[in-house]
């Protein structure tokens, strides 16, 4: 006999509602049939779940475990279903660090403001396409290539690139440093979503190189002082830790901020966000790839 999810929903409301007759009245259904499902899932599970008495119902010590699973069950259930029948009413925009850095807080409130019809939900993903590629997401925020085909993308804007010392990196002192100045030290990136390669600088003046695996991780290692860091600025401002001071790297090219999403499956909102966020950046959005236009 399978687990059925009005099995697990009847033992919950059993619980709460503390008798079968109430339980019944808030499922519209019969007593006799609260009862049966009761039955059923204790045989489909094995054991007994609650302790009856002409006073009182308690849960087993099974009952118990079994009782915060399905409640967990329940939950994923009605997520499940509130994501197929809102649909487009939410917009999931991922990200791998730092969103859309100082345009982030503002960027919500001029979504909320311009589309109140759209729940508009960041959600961060460390990986190479910030939940795109895993179904986490509708559309993604990404500073790096993006793979070509399965992908369409369109560059919003651009960021300077600043390096991450430690406070008292002998580099403090100076208002920019020059990628010279960083290719004699260990340099610490993030090889799935970061933005920072050896392809910066010549090849016969390449900083040695020392993988981490998020952001988190990659300013705790800075913060030591034996390794620096090259990153876009949004990191300087959704990043701003206690042992760590950035610089700007004045020779470095920019890292061109683009928002991705399934080509043949885009989000209708999709064309408004990247509208929004190109305002925001000051930068006319320069779509590079399939149509985002709102089905």
């Amino acid at each position: 006999m399978d687990l059925e999810l009005r099995q697990l929903r009847c033992l919950v409301t059993i619980v709460d509602a503390g008798t079968f007759t109430d339980a019944a009245l808030e499922l519209g259904v019969s007593q006799a049939a609260v009862s049966r499902n009761l039955a059923s899932l204790e045989r489909v599970l094995g054991v007994q779940l609650l302790h009856r008495t002409s006073r009182s119902l308690e849960p087993t010590t099974a009952g118990v475990q079994v009782l915060a699973r399905a409640r967990h069950l329940l939950a994923e259930a009605d997520d499940l279903v509130r994501e197929a029948t809102t649909g487009h009413t939410r917009l999931r925009l991922g990200h791998a660090w730092s969103a859309m850095g100082k345009h982030t807080a503002e960027f919500q409130r001029r979504w909320a403001a311009r589309y109140p019809d759209v729940e508009l939900l960041l959600v961060r993903a460390n990986t190479a396409t910030a939940g795109l590629a895993e179904g986490l997401v509708d559309l993604a925020v990404v500073r790096h290539q993006v793979p070509s085909g399965k992908f369409a993308h369109a560059t919003v804007g651009h960021e300077d690139r600043y390096c991450a010392m430690a406070v008292d990196d002998p580099l403090v002192r100076r208002r920019t440093v020059a990628l010279a100045d960083l290719a004699s030290r260990l340099l610490v990136v993030d090889p799935r979503t970061g933005t920072t390669s050896a392809d910066l600088w010549p090849p016969d003046a390449r900083p040695r190189i020392e993988p981490t695996h998020d952001v988190d991780d990659w300013l705790a290692t800075i913060t030591t002082g034996r390794c620096v860091g090259v990153t876009p600025h949004s990191t300087v401002t959704q990043y701003r830790r206690d042992g760590i001071v950035y610089r700007r790297v004045r020779d470095a090219p920019p890292v061109p901020v683009q928002l991705a999403w399934r080509a043949h499956d885009p989000h209708p909102a999709t064309h408004a966000a990247v509208a929004l966020l190109g305002e925001l950046y000051r930068t006319p959005p320069k779509r590079e790839s399939a149509s985002a236009r709102p089905r």
